[in-house]
Formats: structure tokens, C-alpha cells, sequence
């Protein structure tokens, strides 16, 4: 049985630092990594991934060759892919029988709501493969200081959890940076908990805006609550506690804790002892060609999304 993590999420809310930082994290308290990259516009890695679809299709090829766009682009080759999922499952077939596989996707949020590609290919490798995903959603956690933009993203993650049909984890990312773009109105736990959204309805009049869409912004507040799905996690990627919270969720959701318990406890024990040698920063050799001095790297320009 092999488990893992499909990690999607708009653009910029850091899904390939996630997947780096994620995959060091494992790695120090024992588990044996595979990362896997999907987004065929990412082509500035900052970890060595097992499995690159650029090997199989390039969004620069596809736009030059059929004069699309990113966004029909990158559509263009996730049906490209569904349609050769042989060849990602050959690759990954080798990797399955001992490691825990980081799936990293585009960043385009209609793959995740609206087109089904994607989908259909994590549903056909979750039944080849005996797979055990979790989908991990990250969403920039500043969209919190603002209510309209926050509504959007409870919006994106319902449709989301309700179109994919695994296991499924809204994260709040970067929370280290949440009030980098205005003070937040109210605790964070209303904004990870999202009950009692009427609240937001004042925060949404003040602002000429969003009171315009007053009606509107009630009734996707009340679908979201009528649900009663969405949630949040938080997670800061520098933290290891934040990071490790987060590992416990997904191990229970997939499953992964109740399939080796014992194991689970040992590889936690790991990082409860003391600091470990995580360098959230440290660059993988497939990026040195991409940049000269790493102390510069910046998780933000950098993100592949």
C-alpha cells in the first residue's frame, strides 16, 4: 500500500515549496521521498524530483506548436497526459514499492474544479497503483485580510474538495505572513474554523466594492456553510511543528498512521528529541544551474506557480 500527497492550489500560494520543504521534512524523519512534477511550466525545480512530465510534454512546446495560451496550454497537457497515463504509471511503478510520492500540480484552478484530466488521472493511478492520496489545497493565507477574497477562496475550496473526491486538506500557507498585507478583523480561528460567515457581511460593507455584491457574497456564505466542509489548516514551511501538525492530518486522513502506527510514533520521535539539521532553504543540485547564490532565493519568485 503506498500513500501520498496530491498538492494543488491557485497560483503563488506555494505549492513547490511545499513539496520541497515537505519532502526534507520526511526525509529526516525517515521516510524515503518521491517527488512527482505535473505542472509542465515549472521548469526551475527546487528539489530533484523522481519524475518530471517535462520528459513527456513541455507548455512551451504546446503553445508554440497549437498557438495557445498558458491557461489552454497547460489544459492541452493535462489530456495530453491522461491519454498517456501508461507512461507515468511505468514511471512510477518502481518508486511504489518503498516510497511516499508528493504529486506536484499545476497551479491553473480550473483543473481542480472545472476540467476533469486531472482528476481522471489521479483516479486511474489510485486504482492501478493501490494508492492511498491525500489532497492537500493551499491557499495563500493573506487572502484572509481581505473578505472578499477570502469568500473566493472558501468558494475555490469547496468546488475543489467536492470535484476531486479524495481525501482532502485546506491549507492556510505562509501564516507567518498574514498580516503582511493588512490587520486581520477577526482571530484566526474564524478564519480556519469558517463558521458564522455573517460576520464578514460588516468588514464587506465597508468597502464600495464588495457591498455592491452584498447579496451575492450572502448566498455563497450560506452554500459554504449549508456544506459544512471546509476547514483550514495552518502551516508555516520554516516551522517544523507547523509541518509536522500538518503530516499528522494527512497521515490520518490517507490513512498512513493507522497502516504503520509503531513506525509512525519512531519517525515522529525523531524531531520531539531535539532540532534536526532541516534546511527549509538548502537548494537541490537540479537548481544550482538556475541560480547563482541561494542565500537570495526567494520562495515567492521562485514557487513554480
Amino acid at each position: 500500500m503506498v500513500f501520498g500527497q496530491v498538492v494543488i492550489g491557485p497560483p503563488g500560494s506555494g505549492k513547490t515549496t511545499y513539496c520541497n520543504g515537505m519532502s526534507q521534512f520526511l526525509q529526516l524523519i525517515g521516510r524515503k521521498v518521491a517527488v512527482i512534477n505535473l505542472d509542465p511550466a515549472n521548469d526551475a525545480l527546487p528539489y530533484e524530483c523522481a519524475v518530471n512530465i517535462e520528459d513527456l510534454i513541455k507548455l512551451s512546446d504546446v503553445m508554440m506548436e497549437h498557438g495557445l495560451g498558458p491557461n489552454g496550454g497547460l489544459v492541452y497537457c493535462m489530456d495530453y497526459l491522461e491519454k498517456n497515463i501508461d507512461w507515468l504509471e511505468a514511471k512510477l511503478k518502481p518508486l511504489i514499492k518503498d516510497h511516499y510520492i508528493l504529486f506536484d500540480f499545476p497551479g491553473q484552478v480550473e483543473l481542480f474544479f472545472l476540467h476533469s484530466s486531472a482528476k481522471n488521472v489521479i483516479m486511474k493511478l489510485v486504482k492501478k497503483l493501490n494508492l492511498r492520496l491525500t489532497a492537500v489545497h493551499l491557499v495563500d493565507a493573506h487572502l484572509c485580510s481581505d473578505p472578499g477574497k477570502y469568500v473566493s477562496a472558501l468558494l475555490l475550496s469547496l468546488s475543489t474538495m467536492l470535484h476531486m473526491e479524495l481525501p482532502h486538506i485546506n491549507v492556510l500557507s505562509k501564516i507567518d505572513l498574514i498580516e503582511s498585507y493588512g490587520k486581520l478583523a477577526f482571530n484566526l480561528d474564524f478564519y480556519t474554523d469558517v463558521e458564522n460567515l455573517s460576520y464578514l457581511q460588516y468588514s464587506l460593507d465597508q468597502d464600495p466594492r464588495s457591498a455592491k455584491y452584498r447579496k451575492l457574497t450572502k448566498e455563497i456564505c450560506d452554500v459554504v456553510e449549508d456544506y459544512s466542509l471546509v476547514n483550514f489548516a495552518t502551516l508555516d514551511i520554516q516551522d517544523k511543528e507547523s509541518v509536522g501538525n500538518l503530516v499528522k492530518l494527512i497521515d490520518k486522513s490517507n490513512g498512513y498512521i493507522f497502516a504503520g502506527i509503531e513506525a509512525s510514533a519512531v519517525e515522529f520521535s525523531k524531531i520531539a528529541v531535539g532540532p534536526v539539521d532541516w534546511d527549509y532553504y538548502r537548494v537541490a543540485a537540479v537548481q544550482e544551474k538556475y541560480m547563482k547564490d541561494d542565500e537570495n532565493f526567494d520562495d515567492d519568485e521562485h514557487s513554480g506557480d
